[in-house]
């Protein structure tokens, strides 16, 4: 890997049963839902990644920090990776979330109560 990216922001993102729910109840709502949890990803890509142009294939390593065990693993990670990878890409940090420039992801899971986060590595394929 030639050289990395990293992007933290506080909180966490809503699950896919969430999200699910949201798209039974209204598919609005399920639009509006994506839209406002990505804008809020993009301001911190605009504001930690700026100028952050990525040409290579990448490697994602997501941390997600949950203040609990509540929610499963899947859950947390499915949404909020879709989100993040939309955000970067219409932030113009990747040219797409496609094949070509994602090349593979990871994910782990910890607990912390006091600042539930979540950090994204983005490594840069040689």
């Amino acid at each position: 890997m030639s050289s990395s990216h990293k992007l933290v922001f506080p909180g966490k993102l809503p699950s896919l049963n969430e999200f699910i729910s949201a798209c039974n109840k209204n598919p609005k709502a399920g639009g509006r839902m994506k839209w406002e949890d990505q804008n809020r990803v993009e301001w911190f890509i605009r504001s930690q990644l700026r100028g952050v142009r990525i040409k290579k294939p990448v490697i994602m390593v997501y941390t997600w920090y949950e203040p609990n065990r509540k929610r499963d693993l899947d859950n947390i990670s499915s949404y909020g990776r879709k989100v993040i990878q939309d955000a970067l890409v219409h932030c113009g940090v990747i040219h797409n979330d496609g094949w070509k420039q994602i090349l593979g992801f990871s994910d782990r899971f910890y607990v912390d109560r006091k600042e539930p986060r979540v950090e994204v590595v983005i490594m840069e394929d040689e």
